[in-house]
């Protein structure tokens, strides 16, 4: 039968491409497909008056996965690696204060007073239990280190990651290894200690390549070759047979033309929302799961400047914003002091970003408005003088999926549903994290379960 052991994996960014490479490893005949005119996802890049901007993610943390990946795509001579001390600071008052990050360092510091201080370094020694019920991260933190850490700690570096509200951010999805420590431990700062990787592993670095953190998806699409087609749009899902022996009718659209395709597996590697709609003729339950998953509106600001109208040095990662400095800006990288070629010789490249779930309305800005607003704000914090040599601006309406309390529930029912239905999987930053690492986890996890499927019906 036609399309008897092909796969289709809809949506070709970074968990869909690590899904179909995988599948691609494992043999089987994979068919990835993209709506847009390139594979990658939010993961992208533009040059500018010699200046390299990235419109999503700016950097990855490394994982053996990603390295054992990055080492058979044969890009590792391209690889980045930031420096591992390099300095993080959070605006207190308006002005940058250093993040301490050694006990040493945590006596010593003004960013925080006596008393949060005191909390950080005796926690390992204040035994505690978390509660049976689902805990926000904003209730863990204060529960545990107390208000203060909690607005110039935990819920700018919240808006880091998942530009996220920690009022409604569940721990337990979010950052499930903090609640594990506390349980089996007693305090969060005693199980890192002991969870750190065994003398003599690969330590996890900041990194990125030479050409941007695009150079990975770019290199995997190029692994891939014809099994990726872009500027095709996966239009609807039909259920040809029997649940034992499953046949999926695939309906897509390129250039105004509708084309069908025929598979055994289908994989929506897509946002939540698309996938909902896309499995609605197979389950309404499934469609109303994935339809509940909020996603959060993130602009990213580029600015390119020269060296000399900047009174800060911006040597280091960069800066995050609490809520309380009452500022759009949720934090801002500087690029050109992680990476070399970011920037231009005598020049600086910044990156940074606004909106979140606690500022959605700025998105909804038009993009020049919004760089004036950011740029205004950098230009304060930062002491610099002039307009900025270049500047970009991305905007995406739904960026990142948000691990609000609840969202565990809403995954094991995505996930009791691929076991109902035979044949359909998902794989995506709403399932087991929005990280590079964790997606590229993911979607070989998932092309691992679709090659098992595929051989129970050989």
């Amino acid at each position: 039968m036609p399309g008897s052991q092909h796969v289709i994996v809809i949506g070709a960014g970074i968990s869909g491409l690590s899904c179909a490479h995988r599948l691609n490893q494992l043999g089987a005949e994979v068919s990835l497909l993209e709506s847009t005119d390139r594979p990658g996802g939010l993961i992208g890049v533009i040059r500018k008056e010699g200046f390299l901007f990235e419109s999503g993610p700016q950097s990855f943390q490394t994982t053996d996965l990603i390295l054992s990946l990055i080492r058979e795509l044969g890009i590792e001579a391209d690889l980045q690696t930031a420096d591992s001390r390099a300095a993080r600071y959070i605006l207190l008052h308006g002005k940058l204060q250093r993040i301490p990050t050694s006990p040493q360092a945590m006596l010593t510091s003004s960013l925080l007073g006596v008393g949060s201080r005191w909390k950080i370094l005796s926690e390992p020694f204040r035994k505690s239990r978390p509660p049976d019920g689902e805990e926000s991260v904003a209730k863990f933190a204060r529960r545990k280190f107390g208000d203060e850490i909690l607005e110039y700690l935990v819920g700018p570096f919240v808006s880091g990651v998942y530009a996220g509200d920690p009022e409604k951010l569940s721990l337990r999805a979010a950052f499930p290894s903090l609640e594990e420590w506390e349980r089996e431990y007693g305090s969060v700062l005693r199980g890192a200690k002991k969870s750190r990787k065994a003398p003599g592993a690969t330590p996890s670095s900041l990194c990125s390549f030479r050409q941007g953190v695009v150079r990975l998806p770019n290199a995997i699409a190029e692994k891939l070759a014809s099994r990726v087609q872009t500027g095709i749009t996966a239009k609807s899902l039909n259920h040809l047979g029997p649940n034992g022996n499953a046949i999926f009718e695939l309906h897509t659209e390129r250039a105004g033309e509708s084309t069908t395709m025929q598979a055994s597996a289908i994989v929506f590697a897509t946002p939540a929302y698309v996938s909902a709609h896309l499995i609605a003729p197979i389950s309404e339950a499934l469609t109303h799961t994935l339809s509940g998953i909020a996603y959060a509106p993130v602009a990213v600001i580029a600015a390119g400047y020269y060296r000399q109208q900047a009174g800060e040095p911006m040597e280091g990662f960069g800066f995050l914003v609490p809520r309380r400095e009452k500022l759009h800006t949720l934090g801002t990288v500087w690029n050109s002091s992680l990476f070399p070629g970011r920037a231009p010789d005598g020049a600086v490249a910044l990156t940074s970003f606004t909106g979140g779930a606690t500022n959605p309305e700025i998105v909804s800005e038009p993009e020049d408005q919004i760089a004036k607003i950011i740029q205004s704000e950098n230009e304060h914090i930062l002491k610099i003088v002039g307009s900025p040599v270049t500047s970009s601006v991305w905007k995406y309406p739904r960026a990142l999926p948000q691990y609000n309390l609840g969202h565990g529930h809403i995954v094991e029912t995505i996930r009791y549903a691929e076991r109902q239905l035979p044949g359909i999987f998902f794989a995506g930053n709403y399932l087991e994290g929005p990280s590079v690492g964790k997606c590229i986890e993911n979607g070989f996890q998932t092309a691992e379960a679709v090659q098992n499927y595929l051989q129970t019906k050989a």
